[in-house]
């Protein structure tokens, strides 16, 4: 797809004005890579995607020049019904940070049609940051996807089971986040998701044991009016 350079130098030019070094080195500190990274902030991200509105052509520009903010903006100005499967796997393909890993999912891909039949596929990918992404998805389409089913996310739990025996912090950090957030979308799926924690739990690895008791802390007080 063509895009007006025109439209993408003024972009670039406008995040390189707000390159701030010490923002990349505590970037860095918080596990986010540092390379061809800026150090923009967020909030000057979303003021630019507002600025710009949804443009497909743009963000697929500006995903190519492999800037780490150019991406995030990508993320926020691309428009979901344009966006296709062989798109979602050259991105995800492409993550090199769990930042841009996790706003790309929740700003973009979670809205696009492939999105549970896609969190299910990666989730059991090898690469670290794609079987976060799988993950990823299946947390923010808890939050995110209001019609969507309990058993869609039920559908989910062979898969949070399966991922929880991996030790990879980003990994095992993205299971933990799921079980989570599916947890806490009505009381049934947090019964539901109480039950596979405690299964998770009595997998006895250090990693099933830390996602398993992190859950539980949270959905054994939480609350809900119905």
């Amino acid at each position: 797809m063509k895009y007006r350079s025109d439209i993408i130098k003024p972009i670039l030019k406008e995040l390189h004005t707000h390159a701030n070094p010490r923002n990349v080195a505590g970037m860095a500190r918080f596990g986010i890579n540092p390379k061809d990274t800026l150090g923009v902030s967020i909030p000057v991200l979303r003021q630019m995607a507002k600025r710009i509105g949804k443009n497909h052509a743009v963000a697929l520009a500006l995903w190519r020049t492999g800037i780490h903010e150019a991406r995030l903006l990508a993320a926020f100005i691309d428009d979901y019904a344009q966006v296709d499967k062989r798109q979602m796997e050259d991105w995800v393909n492409d993550f090199d940070s769990w930042d841009v890993c996790d706003q790309v999912c929740s700003n973009l891909f979670d809205k696009t049609p492939f999105a549970f039949s896609t969190a299910k596929c990666w989730s059991r990918r090898k690469k670290e940051f794609v079987r976060r992404a799988g993950f990823t998805l299946m947390a923010t389409l808890a939050v995110h996807a209001k019609d969507a089913k309990n058993k869609d996310f039920v559908g989910f739990f062979p898969f949070i089971k399966k991922g929880a025996f991996d030790e990879r912090n980003y990994v095992r950090k993205a299971v933990n986040w799921a079980l989570r957030q599916i947890g806490k979308r009505n009381r049934v799926l947090r019964e539901k998701s109480i039950i596979l924690a405690r299964q998770i739990y009595r997998m006895d690895t250090s990693a099933s044991r830390w996602i398993a008791a992190d859950a539980l802390r949270e959905l054994a007080v939480k609350k809900f009016k119905n």
